[in-house]
Formats: structure tokens, sequence, C-alpha cells
């Protein structure tokens, strides 16, 4: 790139940066607050959540950037007008094509960016948060206890302690364990402590006692120093992750496994989330392509371009959602996944016209000239 691309590059780079930076923070922030329920319900620690968050980056960054690319592109393009660096550019002889080619370059690598998140990177991460949430959701040392609350973590097992030390010791111990026959067993014990033996998950009670009603109805007491409850038993077995439509891999969702009963149910789903991740980036050009002929599109205008920049930007927002309501709309028929193409394809059209209809202005503006101006010529 020569000198005068370089240098619009680099005023498009950097506000797109912040924007995305920005708007990206919003949406950790709003993925933080969904993952905290889980946490705290589940009782794991804040490295827990920030990796989790973490792992939601991807596809947040996929989302954010087209909109980005158009807050950036606005205010750079906007001021670099006001200022009339871009009418410089245009008295000095530069092509309409040459001026906008360095915002084009930048759109053009955030799309491949967006694509290559959504074909690779996000699947990738996704599936990473699904099994850690799994292994939380499944933990049931982690769910078994609510101080102060009856909990049944796992069916024929209840739960109750008055509350939880720090080191994670239960005070006031209540266990009820049904027996598949017929029939249960209480424990209480003053205290509990969970762990492992072997491997297996394991309830550790002190100083409590056991009752059970045996099948003839005799009454079986037993108090005890130290019990180890075995909690094997009631993990089930069953478990597995499973993958949903965005945690697949693109040839994943375009070639399903018919033989699988969820991914034949969901074909026509899988089908509109591989049509939204190919299609997704062309929004970075064309709301770069929309950025550019908000400011550039139509006549220098010294009082600025709120209104252009506003009908745009109402545009903009408009073809956004009709695209999702096209990705929701693929859902059910498949016909309609051209309208994932079709809507970005449309926006960015529209937005080229209103670039190169308006012939390029190759004079600069001047300020026009005051009374007091005139009377200090003669003077100088």
């Amino acid at each position: 790139m020569r000198l005068l691309d370089r240098y619009l590059f680099r005023q498009l780079l950097g506000p797109t940066l912040l924007a995305t930076l920005a708007l990206g923070t919003v949406g950790v922030l709003s993925q933080s607050l969904e993952a905290l329920d889980i946490i705290i319900k589940q009782g794991q620690s804040a490295f827990v959540l920030a990796e989790i968050t973490l792992l939601a980056m991807p596809q947040l960054l996929a989302m954010v950037l087209p909109i980005a690319i158009f807050v950036a592109g606005l205010v750079a393009l906007n001021r670099l007008h006001t200022e009339q660096e871009i009418v410089v550019c245009f008295a000095s002889g530069m092509s309409r094509w040459r001026v906008i080619a360095p915002a084009m370059r930048l759109a053009v690598g955030a799309a491949l960016i967006t694509l290559v998140v959504n074909l690779w990177i996000a699947p990738l991460c996704e599936r990473a948060m699904r099994v850690e949430l799994f292994k939380i959701r499944t933990d049931l040392a982690a769910s078994l206890v609510e101080p102060g609350q009856f909990t049944e973590p796992s069916p024929g097992l209840t739960v109750y302690a008055q509350d939880a030390a720090q080191d994670g010791t239960l005070r006031n111990l209540f266990v009820l364990k049904e027996k598949v026959g017929g029939g249960d067993t209480t424990f209480i014990a003053a205290s509990g402590k969970l762990g492992k033996r072997n491997g297996a998950p394991v309830l550790t009670m002190r100083n409590g006692s056991s009752q059970e009603f045996s099948k003839a109805g005799v009454l079986n007491y037993l108090k005890f120093d130290e019990y180890t409850f075995d909690l094997s038993d009631f993990m089930s077995a069953k478990d597995a992750v499973t993958y949903k439509v965005p945690d697949r891999y693109l040839h994943e969702l375009l070639y399903p496994d018919l033989t699988q009963a969820w991914e034949r149910q969901n074909r026509v789903k899988m089908l509109a989330e591989a049509n939204a991740r190919l299609a997704t980036p062309l929004y970075t050009i064309a709301f770069m392509a929309m950025a550019l002929a908000a400011v550039i599109g139509g006549p220098f205008s010294r009082l600025g371009y709120a209104r252009r920049i506003v009908a745009v930007g109402a545009a903009a927002g408009l073809a956004r959602i009709l695209g999702v309501g096209a990705q929701a709309l693929c859902d059910s028929a498949v016909w309609a996944n051209v309208l994932q193409y079709a809507i970005p394809l449309a926006a960015g059209f529209w937005a080229w016209r209103q670039l190169f209809r308006q012939p390029v202005s190759r004079f600069i503006p001047m300020a026009p000239l005051t009374g007091s101006s005139l009377m200090a010529s003669p003077a100088a």
C-alpha cells in the first residue's frame, strides 16, 4: 500500500479494534452473568467461570465484528470527511476506488477472520465449553448439598446439611437413601465430608447413626464413629456429552449421520447453521460498504452527515434483523437458506450503487471570506 493508503488504513484500524473491544466486553459481561448462575448453584470457583467465559469469546467475536466494523467505519470516515482529508485525497487525483480500497481491505480481512472463527475456532471452543458444563452439571459432589435446604441430587437420594465450612466439612448432616425394592435407610451425623476413594465418590460421615426398616418391619439401629457412604450407585453411567448444533463443525452440519436419530430430526437446523456460518462474514463487507456510502456516497456537507448516517444505520440494523429472522426461518424451511446470502448481498449492492452514483468532487471546499478577513487583506 502507498503512503496515503496506509494512512487511511491506520485511521480505520484503530476505531475498529476499539469498537470490537467495547462490544466484546459487553458480550463477555452478558455471557458471564448467564454462566454465573450455574457456577453459584454448583459451587464452582471463579477460575471455572473465567474458563467458560473465555471459551464463549470466539462466538461473541464472530457476532460483534460486523457491527464493530460498521461503527468504526462511520466514526473514522465521518471524521476524515469533515476534516476534509478525504476531499484532499480526491483533489489530489485519487480515484474513488483507491480512496475506499483501504476500508474494503480491512473489511475483507475481518470477514476472513469471522469465517475462520465460524468454521473452526468457535466449534472447538463450544465443544470444550460443553464438556466443562457437562462436568459441572454431573458433578455429584458439587450438587450434593445446598446448606439449609433438602436436595435430591439423584433419584433415590435426599441430602440435608445445616451448613458447610470453608474446608468442605458438612455439619448436622441428614441422608435418606431409598431402596429399589422398597424401604429406605436414614443417616444422621454430626459432620461429613465429600471425597474419593479408589476413584469413586464417597461421603464420609462421623459421629452419627443409621436407621433402617427390614422387610419384616424390624427397625435396625446402628451408631457409628465413622461411616463411608458410597455414592457410585447414584452416578448415572448413561450420561454422556451431547454436542448440539452450534458445537458441530461444518462438515458435520452439511453431512449429518442419518443413522443417528438426533441428527435425522435436526438435519434442517444443522443445514441452517452451516449456511449462517458461511453467510455471516458477508455482513462485514456489506456493513463497511454501507458505512462508506453513508459518508462518501453523497455530496459534501459542512453541517455533517447526521441524517445520512442515521438512515444508513437504520438500514444496516434492519438488514441484520432480517438476517436473524431468515436464519430462524431456515430452521423449518430449507429454501429460505437463500435469504441468508441474499440479504447481505443486497445490502452491499445498494451501498455500492450509492458510492459510485455520486461523481467525485475534485475541489477542496474553502471557508467563506468574512468581512473582517476582507478588511485585513490590504494590511497583509
